[in-house]
């Protein structure tokens, strides 16, 4: 269904365009630039998700995204934790879920939302296979994962802020990152200096 005019959506399409910006600024190797640009793009996120429909949880996500790669995304996801309903009913909100869960450092919340992911389409499936495997800390299974996840972006003609990059494998590196689990995939959608 088509959104309605108004400030929430201006709000989104700043936050998509300033996360692009971030996008190309990681890509170039700019890793301050980038982190300034979508810290920027997860407040702008936040403002149209306070704007939206109670169940546009796609801003959430992408919020919780823009802040994990920036590096900073421990206040983030206390507040999304605040705005998510209990228990999540949508394969969205159980994302959301697991990504505030995986920065958080909980493990149990992660694998119960990811499995609410499970119900979603194959991109949800494959995000929750690489979070399974980082609460599993199971190194291969994780990698197996992310490079599913990066060569489906590779297989794409579209991209969200049009910058051909694979957030989701990026934010999810990030997560690993923490617990020494990053297998820092190569592939041109993603930056070299992982």
């Amino acid at each position: 269904m088509p959104m309605s005019d108004g400030p929430h959506l201006d709000l989104l399409r700043e936050a998509i365009a300033v996360e692009g910006r971030g996008q190309r600024a990681l890509l170039a190797g700019e890793e301050d630039g980038a982190a300034e640009a979508l810290l920027e793009s997860s407040r702008l996120y936040r403002e149209s998700w306070e704007l939206a429909s109670p169940t546009a949880y796609g801003r959430l996500i992408g919020m919780l995204k823009a802040a994990v790669i920036a590096g900073d995304a421990s206040s983030t996801a206390a507040y999304a934790r605040t705005q998510l309903p209990d228990p999540v009913e949508s394969p969205a909100a159980s994302y959301a879920l697991a990504i505030v869960a995986l920065v958080e450092g909980e493990d149990g919340t992660a694998r119960v939302a990811s499995t609410g992911m499970r119900s979603g389409s194959p991109p949800f499936i494959r995000a929750a296979d690489a979070i399974d495997a980082l609460v599993d800390g199971d190194g291969e299974r994780y990698a197996a994962a992310v490079r599913a996840i990066v060569s489906d972006f590779e297989g794409r003609e579209e991209y969200l802020t049009g910058v051909p990059i694979c957030d989701t494998a990026l934010m999810l590196e990030r997560l690993a990152a923490v617990r020494g689990m990053a297998c820092r995939p190569v592939s041109a959608l993603m930056p070299a200096q992982l």
